[in-house]
């Protein structure tokens, strides 16, 4: 039986990106691509479980980690976005889902061993019912809430956002929680993030992850650690928070919260500077450590 530090279960996206001046840039994304890499980056053993159509399969390729770590399967159809963004610093803009894959269930997960499953989604709908309960009887469950609250209507339609209906009833099986500071103000309905990252603690996930254009925010229900992204580039916006979360959740096997923290928000600040996924080591993420913090 294959054992890995973490699985990580979610759709690649053929994205559409139309940056403020109009330029296109069309490229793979998806929470799952970039959280594989920097995962991976970081020296861990990453399984990733995926779906898209047979006639996409090729895209796997383009994934850092190992293709015999690779679970594919089959999907009547691949994951696409459009986002359109409207400032140069692209923190404001308009997601079009071109169409969304088949969902996630307890039947897809493979048998192996993992320490942490890892729920990169990207549309509501992602994820069966029950699939989170389940995991938890595994190992520790990581979410990125983006795969809950962010809803389409159908194929060529533009996304949403919603609170998560059974947000009490499924956080208190969730060991890691991920947001960004808008995401984190739709569950709690407080702009502070720190107090938000005490209401989500509040609602029973272990440790709270709460990322902003200017730093990461961890909470623990002891303390709250921020630390600023030093990126000298936006260049490689896409994927932000997922590879901070990977990096994040990884790290805590052999770090404290504060020094995971440090740890992924270098990665992504790295990562940030150049386009794709992260494609450094864990030598390169200290380096910068060393250079920048």
């Amino acid at each position: 039986m294959k054992k890995y530090d973490t699985l990580v279960i979610g759709h690649p996206s053929f994205d559409f990106n139309i940056d403020w001046q109009d330029n296109l840039i069309t490229e793979l994304g998806g929470a799952v691509f970039y959280s594989s890499a920097s995962a991976y980056a970081g020296g861990n053993k990453v399984g990733v479980v995926t779906k898209l159509a047979e006639k996409d399969k090729d895209a796997l390729k383009q994934f850092v980690v190992p293709q015999e770590d690779i679970f594919y399967i089959p999907s009547k159809k691949s994951t696409s976005i459009r986002n359109k963004y409207f400032t140069a610093d692209k923190e404001r803009r308009e997601c079009t889902c071109i169409s969304q894959a088949d969902p996630f269930t307890i039947e897809d997960i493979p048998d192996v061993e993992s320490a942490i499953y890892h729920l990169a989604g990207l549309i509501y709908g992602d994820y069966a019912d029950g699939l989170i309960e389940e995991l938890s009887k595994r190992g520790k469950v990581a979410v990125d809430v983006q795969g809950f609250l962010r809803h389409a209507s159908g194929d060529n339609t533009q996304m949403y956002f919603e609170n998560w209906a059974d947000r009490e009833r499924l956080i208190p099986y969730i060991t890691y929680l991920k947001t960004d500071a808008a995401e984190a103000e739709i569950l709690t309905g407080e702009k502070d993030r720190a107090k938000a990252a005490e209401i989500l603690y509040g609602m029973g996930a272990k440790e709270v992850l709460i990322t902003h254009n200017t730093e990461v925010l961890a909470y623990d229900g002891k303390r709250v650690y921020t630390c600023p992204i030093k990126a000298r580039s936006l260049i490689g916006r896409s994927g932000r928070g997922d590879t901070t979360f990977a990096a994040y959740i990884t790290e805590r096997k052999r770090a404290s919260v504060e020094e995971a923290l440090l740890f992924a928000t270098a990665c992504v600040s790295s990562k940030m500077e150049k386009l794709g996924p992260y494609k450094g080591t864990r030598d390169d993420i200290m380096d910068y450590i060393r250079k920048f913090y």
